[in-house]
Formats: structure tokens, C-alpha cells, sequence
């Protein structure tokens, strides 16, 4: 594994839990965090450095924008978080102005690495930062609907008692309300979903199923408040990926250039993500009311994207 500089920006309920989920992980080398209050900053620094003696060694420390300079990743999970009833859509206005300060501090000090956008409507500030960053597509990218993928992951394993790391599914498009699930492309044990699951029962079950894992932020949100642990683990498998140069594959908010026929919007697709960032997008034979769906939902997108720049 690259032993590598990160700099994680936001370190509200998403940032800590990230960091935490570094630490025991044995991610990275070196982890920098930078908030808008850096007292707690500084206390979750210490706490996180009492752990080290049962974990990986790593440097942990309280960084400034300057730091990024020597940064291979920049994580941001800053911004105002959702709130019961909350859209993720209807964070944009106030998350846009954040994400921009952010943004113009990051590369104003020489960054040249891979950004990693996990604030909310992750989709949009995707999108912005890359257009406010100047950096190629292929390194800024967004957690998108990686989360929502292993949600459903999750989800098909448990409604069929099977071991989810059998289990193979995408969720596309935003992550939030106008998502949806590829079942054409699902797979357990490398039978096709529409196969293992017989056709009478498909309709309610695939209903179901997209459902949960559309509505699972806002049940977590309704229990306890926030959703943290979850995109927490999935950025950890996200950034060890980039380390690793894995090239693995997992559904992201990456900038679309004539991929599915869409251009100027970030927004979920299956990718490869390796050492580079972006590798390749994966296109997915989609059939006609999936290809319709994502166009969709890319223009949901592309409407909010509009409200901020």
C-alpha cells in the first residue's frame, strides 16, 4: 500500500468516524485535519493518537491549508449535515458557498493530488469543485452512490440469506432521491439477480428493495440524527483503493464527457478507481428505461447545479 499524505477536510460526524475508520484500518501514512474549529480538531488529533500503540503507526496531526501542498488526497466531508424531513438537495445553497471557500483554499496552495468529495448534495459539489479547481476529471471525484450500492448490496444479501460479498449491484444517477437500482446487472454468485429471484415475485421484491436503500438515510437520520459509520467505511475502501491502485470497481460521482449520452454533470456511474483517480467509467449496456432514468436524474442535477454557479 502507498504510504500516502491525507488531508481531510470537515471533521463533523463523517470526518471523525473517516479518521477513525483510517486509523484501524492501517490506511495511508500520514492523515491532516483541517476544520473550522480547530480546538476540536486538536482533541480528536490526541484521542486518535492514544489508539496508535493497537494500530498502525501514522502521523496524525492538525493541519492548515498549507499542508495540502504535500497532500496525494484531499477529502472533504465539511459542510452542514441533513436533517430529518431534509433533502440532501436542499443543503446546496449554504454547502455550495462552503465547498467554493474550500475549494480556493485547496488550490491556492500548489495541490496536485485527487480529491475526494463526500459533503452533500454530493453530486453538485462534485461538479463544482471540478470546475473550480481546473484539476482533470479524473482527480476530483465524488463518493456518489457507492454507499447506496453497498446498501443495496446489503439489502439483496439479507432478503435472500446469502453472503452479501456475493452479492454484485449498482445503484446509479444522484445520490438521493432520483437514484436507482441496475438490476439487468446484479448478480449473486455471478448468476444474474433476474435469474436467482423467480419472475412473480421480482416486481415486489425489486420495489422493495429500491425503496430501503433510497429511504435509508432518512430512517438513520430519524433514529440517531446523522449518518456517519456507513460512508465513513466507504470512504476508508475508497481511498485504499486510490492507494492501492487497485482499479477496482464501485459506482462514483465522476464528470460525464459523452459517457450514456450525457456531458457537464457529475453523477453516479460504475468506474475503475486506481492510483490515478479515475481510471476508466464503466458503460453499462443499460436498457431503455434505466438509460432514461439516469438522463433524468442528470438533469435534476444539472438544474441545481445552475442555482450556484
Amino acid at each position: 500500500m502507498k504510504s500516502a499524505n491525507i488531508v481531510l477536510i470537515g471533521d463533523g460526524a463523517i470526518g471523525s468516524s473517516y479518521a477513525f475508520n483510517l486509523l484501524t484500518s492501517g490506511v495511508g501514512g500520514s492523515l491532516g485535519i483541517i476544520d473550522v474549529n480547530m480546538t476540536r480538531v486538536q482533541g480528536d488529533v490526541e484521542d486518535l493518537s492514544d489508539a496508535l500503540p493497537y494500530v498502525a503507526q501514522k502521523s496524525i496531526y492538525a493541519a492548515s491549508y498549507a499542508d495540502v501542498e504535500y497532500a496525494d488526497l484531499v477529502v472533504i466531508t465539511a459542510g452542514v449535515a441533513q436533517k430529518p424531513g431534509e433533502t440532501r438537495l436542499q443543503l446546496l445553497a449554504k454547502n455550495a458557498a462552503i465547498i467554493t471557500d474550500i475549494t480556493k483554499n485547496i488550490m491556492a496552495n500548489h495541490f496536485d493530488g485527487i480529491i475526494l468529495v463526500a459533503s452533500n448534495p454530493v453530486d453538485v459539489l462534485t461538479e463544482l469543485v471540478l470546475r473550480l479547481s481546473g484539476l482533470p476529471r479524473n482527480r476530483v471525484l465524488g463518493s456518489g452512490t457507492a454507499l447506496d450500492s453497498a446498501r443495496l448490496r446489503s439489502e439483496i444479501g439479507r432478503r435472500y440469506n446469502v453472503d452479501v460479498r456475493t452479492v454484485h449491484a449498482y445503484i446509479m444517477g444522484e445520490h438521493g432521491d432520483s437514484e436507482f437500482p441496475v438490476w439487468d446487472f446484479a448478480t449473486i454468485g455471478g448468476q444474474p439477480l433476474c435469474d436467482f429471484v423467480p419472475k412473480a415475485q421480482q416486481a415486489r421484491d425489486f420495489d422493495a428493495l429500491s425503496n430501503q436503500v433510497k429511504t435509508a438515510a432518512y430512517s438513520i437520520i430519524d433514529k440517531k440524527g446523522a449518518t456517519f459509520y456507513g460512508i465513513a467505511a466507504s470512504l476508508t475502501r475508497l481511498t485504499a483503493a486510490i492507494m492501492n491502485d487497485d482499479h477496482a470497481a464501485f459506482a462514483m460521482s465522476v464528470h460525464l464527457q459523452g459517457e450514456y449520452g450525457l456531458r457537464d454533470v457529475s453523477i453516479g456511474v460504475p468506474v475503475l478507481l486506481g492510483g490515478q483517480g479515475l481510471d476508466r467509467i464503466l458503460q453499462l449496456d443499460l436498457n431503455a428505461d434505466d438509460l432514461a432514468r439516469l438522463t433524468e436524474s442528470a438533469q435534476v442535477l444539472k438544474d441545481n447545479l445552475a442555482t450556484v454557479i
